[in-house]
């Protein structure tokens, strides 16, 4: 099987790194001129919306799937080229207004927003909604760009020219108990495996670090039905996440991504079919694998530049996953993964490389 892939970054470096034991051959389209991924198979080097390239990259492949979100949809329609997943996850994950709107439709909880075109409807959002707020360009953005948090009517005073005079999605800030996410897969006979919940840690708007935990089953049981409806919503073939808030007994949909994702990473080394592998299986027509973990893992990410792997590998089952990427401030350049046999160890040894790498 010969997997095409819009994108070489990381993940989808690590699609074909969880492809190749398959058999399978990668192909991605990229314009940067050494992608990380691009050890991994056979590197495209164009535009992302350029139509030769495009038809070339369909034409050579069985299949064509993406790794980030923001590939140009008008683009590929154009080229006839048939994603997995489809084309409706890509619109609605694309324009937040409307990936706010399908998460109401199919019955996810979302905190209070409004969709605003111009400073004047900013700032009736503000009064309508009451403060604080977060505002966020409703295209683009990723890792906490386009985005400004409204705590006072004086951070709303000119706040649309300032993110760029584009349309605004205005949501109010909820006070959560902590941020989770849920990541599944669904295949095209309908066919659905759920991991874990995963609680998540952010800052400066970039994920940190990510762990499976004990949650009530309740809230176990709300993610999976979530991941269910939007799945059956979009049709949708492959591996996909939901990032939530959870507000006392209740998850709040924040947004999801329709690829494999950041807060899965822990499931390569966790005992299970991998979040890659199921995404690879579902768009390849194959079947998909468990998705329950043999052991509780986390994950950090090792952003701006990999301490040497030495020291890393020191603590116990523990593993290093260096995506080959030129060191960068603020840049997600590789992750390093921990089990344990129960979620206290887990915590621990987590704990134990946050403080390593704070130290290095």
């Amino acid at each position: 099987m010969h997997v095409g892939v819009i994108g070489a970054g990381q993940l989808g470096r690590m699609l074909a790194l969880a492809g190749i034991p398959l058999g399978m051959r990668f192909t991605f389209l990229d314009p940067a001129e050494a992608p990380c991924a691009a050890v991994a198979g056979t590197h495209f080097r164009a535009d992302f919306d350029n139509a030769d390239a495009l038809a070339a990259l369909a034409a050579s492949c069985d299949v064509v799937t993406f790794e980030f979100e923001n590939v140009p949809a008008k683009a590929i329609a154009d080229a006839g080229i048939t994603l997995r997943p489809g084309p409706a996850a890509l619109a609605a994950a694309q324009e937040r207004a409307a990936e706010k709107t399908l998460f109401e439709e199919i019955g996810i909880p979302v905190a209070p927003w409004r969709a605003v075109d111009s400073q004047p409807a900013l700032d009736a959002a503000v009064a309508e909604l009451g403060l604080p707020l977060i505002a966020k360009t409703r295209r683009l953005g990723y890792d906490g760009k386009g985005q400004r948090r409204i705590r006072t009517a004086e951070d709303a005073a000119d706040l649309f020219a300032e993110l760029g005079n584009v349309p605004l999605l205005v949501e109010r800030l909820v006070d959560f108990d902590a941020e989770l996410s849920v990541v599944g897969c669904r295949a095209a006979d309908g066919e659905v495996v759920v991991y874990p919940l995963a609680r998540n840690r952010h800052e400066d708007g970039i994920l940190v670090r990510s762990e499976t935990a004990t949650f009530n089953t309740a809230l176990q049981r709300q993610a999976v039905r979530h991941l269910r409806a939007l799945a059956e919503a979009l049709d949708y073939v492959g591996t996909l996440a939901i990032e939530f808030f959870v507000c006392g007994d209740v998850l709040l949909g924040n947004e999801f991504a329709p690829r494999v994702h950041n807060t899965g990473h822990w499931s390569i080394d966790s005992g299970g079919v991998s979040q890659f592998e199921n995404h690879l299986r579902a768009v390849c027509g194959l079947p998909l694998g468990r998705g329950d973990l043999d052991r509780p893992a986390g994950m950090i990410n090792l952003i701006g530049e990999v301490p040497p792997a030495a020291d890393l590998l020191a603590g116990r089952d523990t593993f290093v996953h260096d995506y080959d990427k030129p060191p960068r401030p603020g840049r997600k350049v590789g992750h390093v993964t921990v089990t344990a046999a129960d979620h206290v160890t887990l915590a621990r040894r987590l704990d134990n490389l946050e403080n390593q790498l704070k130290l290095a």
